[in-house]
């Protein structure tokens, strides 16, 4: 590991959100993904459902389940991308430690 020398109070520079890594929410495309996808598979679920018979009653609870499966999917990649990131910020914060003496604010 190379030796850093301080350079004044700012963050270390592996603070500093990535270029072309988007901090955020991901922006409208990732919201239909996330959000709009699940809800309408599941409408369609249910309205399959409420529109026949017993075989309408299964196609649609199988359905439903399909759109509820898309929306823990997302779910699960978003907590697990959250976790990478918190990871990278406290290794960050250690490596400012080491150089500064000091934990960063």
């Amino acid at each position: 590991m190379s030796e850093q020398k301080p350079t004044g109070d700012s963050a270390p520079e592996s603070q500093q959100p990535a270029e072309g890594r988007p901090d955020g929410d991901g922006g409208p495309l990732m919201f239909v993904l996330r959000y709009v996808l699940p809800s309408v598979v599941t409408v369609a679920g249910l309205v399959m459902m409420a529109m026949g018979g017993e075989t309408n009653v299964e196609g649609g609870a199988g359905v439903v389940s399909a759109g509820l499966a898309i929306f823990l999917v997302n779910w699960l990649f978003r907590a697990g991308a959250s976790g990478d990131r918190e990871r990278e910020r406290e290794d960050a914060a250690r490596e400012y430690f080491d150089v500064h003496g000091r934990w960063p604010d």
